[in-house]
């Protein structure tokens, strides 16, 4: 326990208290009054306003929209269903700025829409809407869905012999049992949108801007530290709220249900009715996720063929003080590199996690280490910048700074992937090896890794797939002369011109095809010829 500890201690807690604590100072001296003051902002409250309402309409539209496909992957069974099921998951694991650029060829200036029918959405809201839709409709798939396929479809059946409706069946059995599954899909849809930078950077322009975004403008363009602090501590409040509910919720869906193997509760789809729930949810994901990742691939050739490709091997001397290719190396060599740092920490801590004896104080690190997906990755990368500039921590030069911040975001995935798995070990085959002479380690390594080995290969997939993509901090502290794809991407976005428009959208093809392929990679593994973790 006392590495995964330390780990956040130093890498976490003390540039998020640093950055924290400096805005709030003047001239040595606290000012608590600076709350007050930058709350009685209207410009402030309009940000909190705006951060809050899109993240509850943008929780309601996704799951409006994916609950049904929730239900089409439980209980269907049809040709392709482990495809398009890796297929709605791409989004997810794709960085936030991929999704902002997809959307932004899809409804921007110039998009699809645009060249059609003349309809733009970018600096719209309905453009932000319909990006947090494309990358949590996954979340509730997964998570409602996982559930509701290992739900006993008997007991709806026999509440309809009892003379139910088929509504009046679903709503009294089957919608008790899965809303513990629902509340948390929806809490981690809220969190996510809550915490929104990358896709409402590109799309919302100046008119939008949610909490982070507005800690990142006040932090890097008018350097109004104390505001951008105030506000951090704000999400900071609010996300370790939103963490807690869903702790509570997790907890009673791990305890409170009854459920079957999952593999025998779907079957083909029967009746006119279902074949056209298939083929809407079908529709729905050709449109909402395929079609924006389509345009994006087609907007990166052009009508230069490759042209823009064979531009990203080209050192312009503006932008980038390399070729913009590069970025594709360096994002891998940062991603291996923090994939390491977050399974060696991650598994650790899902270690300690594990125990019987674990106290209260143990448990409660369980929550804390979800915090990093939620706390502003701006405040976390540019407290990287402030903290950690002095001997024997001065990284400000050091290509490990990257992989440090990029593994933060890996080590929750890495817990949660592994925890459930641990868990199931059967203590007697520990104690048995322990009275045959073997040591703690030999005992973990002959009865713990076997069983957990493929969970192991799983957490580093999705550690890579999310370092790959994360931007919020590494938007600070990637040298210019080695920027990971999407702070390229952002760099280009943020220039005019169609070359720096075409180059970005081939860089996020690249990005794209990494994380499916990464993705395609887990899907493999995560199941067996059985169809069963």
């Amino acid at each position: 326990m006392a590495v995964p500890v330390a780990f956040f201690a130093v890498f976490f807690a003390y540039p998020v208290t640093a950055i924290v604590a400096r805005g709030l100072k003047t001239g040595g001296t606290w000012q608590p009054g600076r709350i007050g003051d930058v709350l009685a902002q209207s410009d402030v409250r309009q940000v909190l306003w705006f951060t809050t309402w899109q993240a509850l309409v943008s929780t309601a539209l996704t799951l409006l929209i994916a609950l049904p496909g929730a239900y089409v992957f439980a209980r269907f069974d049809f040709p392709g269903r482990q495809v398009l099921r890796a297929v709605v998951t791409v989004p997810f694991v794709l960085p936030t700025v991929v999704v902002g650029t997809a959307f932004m060829a899809l409804v921007g200036r110039g998009g699809l829409l645009d060249e059609l029918w003349g309809v733009r959405l970018d600096t719209t809201v309905w453009a932000i809407l319909l990006a947090h839709v494309f990358f949590n409709y996954a979340v509730v798939v997964r998570t409602v869905g996982g559930l509701w396929s290992q739900l006993d479809p008997r007991q709806e059946e026999a509440a309809r012999m009892l003379g139910a409706s088929r509504f009046a069946a679903w709503r009294t059995v089957t919608l008790p049992a899965l809303a513990p599954a629902v509340a948390a899909a929806a809490l981690m849809v809220f969190l996510f949108t809550f915490t929104s930078f990358g896709v409402v950077q590109i799309l919302g322009g100046p008119a939008f801007s949610t909490l982070e975004v507005e800690i990142y403008r006040q932090t890097s363009e008018i350097f109004d530290l104390s505001t951008a602090a105030v506000l951090t501590m704000i999400q900071f409040v609010a996300v370790g709220a939103i963490l807690a509910l869903h702790a509570w919720t997790v907890r009673r869906r791990e305890t409170a249900l009854r459920l079957v193997d999952a593999s025998a509760t779907a079957r083909r789809p029967r009746g006119a009715g279902q074949w056209a729930l298939l083929g809407s949810v079908v529709a729905t994901v050709a449109v909402l996720i395929l079609l924006p990742l389509a345009v994006l691939v087609q907007r990166s050739f052009g009508a230069a063929g490759l042209g823009y490709y064979r531009t990203l091997t080209e050192d312009d001397g503006g932008v980038f003080l390399a070729a913009p290719i590069e970025a594709v190396g360096n994002s891998l060599q940062y991603a291996v590199a923090a994939t390491a740092i977050a399974v060696l920490i991650g598994s650790l801590a899902a270690v300690a996690l594990t125990r019987r004896d674990a106290g209260r104080l143990v448990r409660g690190f369980d929550a804390l280490l979800m915090l990093p997906l939620g706390v502003s990755a701006v405040t976390v990368g540019f407290g990287f910048l402030i903290a950690l500039d002095e001997p024997p921590l001065d990284l400000r030069a050091s290509w490990i700074l990257v992989p440090l911040a990029q593994a933060l975001v890996g080590v929750p995935f890495v817990v949660r992937t592994m925890l459930p798995v641990l868990r199931a070990v059967d203590v007697r085959l520990r104690e048995a090896a322990a009275v045959l002479g073997a040591s703690p380690w030999r005992a973990w390594r002959e009865v713990d890794l076997p069983m957990v080995r493929r969970a192991l290969l799983i957490a580093a997939g999705f550690a890579f797939a999310v370092s790959l993509g994360e931007f919020g901090a590494t938007v600070f502290i990637a040298r210019p002369e080695n920027p990971t794809l999407p702070v390229a991407v952002a760099r280009l976005l943020g220039r005019p011109g169609g070359l720096n428009y075409g180059q970005a959208m081939a860089l996020s093809t690249i990005l794209m095809i990494v994380c499916a392929v990464a993705l395609l990679v887990l899907e493999r593994l995560r199941t067996d010829r059985t169809g069963e973790f």
